[in-house]
């Protein structure tokens, strides 16, 4: 029996400015289009990774516009997962100290930012960061596939 494990692979090197994440936005969902998401799930993606793309631009870099972000794509068959690195070199952060946010009070104190972790955690099936501020900070995101949505 032939094995049919297949990998797509995909990468985008860009600056970290807010100007390019319409290009990181459009990389991201065509890409998962073309391997079979639907617009829904599509959506969902685009945007955990462009939260993730901000966080880098604003937290890791600091507004660093000469600094680089890396975004690879790995398509798996048929495990049929869609998995984002986004990688830096900027400051990282340490994961164990984040909460989940109280919604209630987020919305009565009208606060604006600071959900962009909570909502890559809710549009994604799994997340997970590797910090080494400097040398490299990731953040994985993965999306599964539903059994009936086919590479077109």
């Amino acid at each position: 029996m032939k094995n049919q494990r297949t990998k797509k692979k995909f990468h985008l090197r860009i600056p970290s400015q807010t100007e390019y994440l319409e290009i990181i936005r459009e990389f991201v969902s065509r890409v998962a289009r073309k391997v079979g998401f639907q617009e829904d799930d599509a959506s969902k993606i685009e945007l955990a990774v462009d939260e993730a793309c901000t966080n880098v631009i604003e937290h890791a870099y600091g507004g660093d516009d000469r600094k680089m972000i890396d975004i690879a794509i790995q398509v798996d068959y048929p495990g049929q997962k869609m998995s984002i690195i986004i990688t830096d070199q900027g400051r990282g952060f340490d994961p164990s100290k984040l909460r989940a946010p109280d919604m209630k009070k987020y919305l009565q104190e009208m606060r604006v930012g600071g959900l962009g972790v909570y909502l890559m955690q809710s549009l994604m099936d799994e997340i997970n960061f590797e910090v080494k501020p400097g040398p490299k900070n990731q953040v994985k995101l993965v999306k599964y596939l539903m059994n009936n949505q086919k590479p077109r």
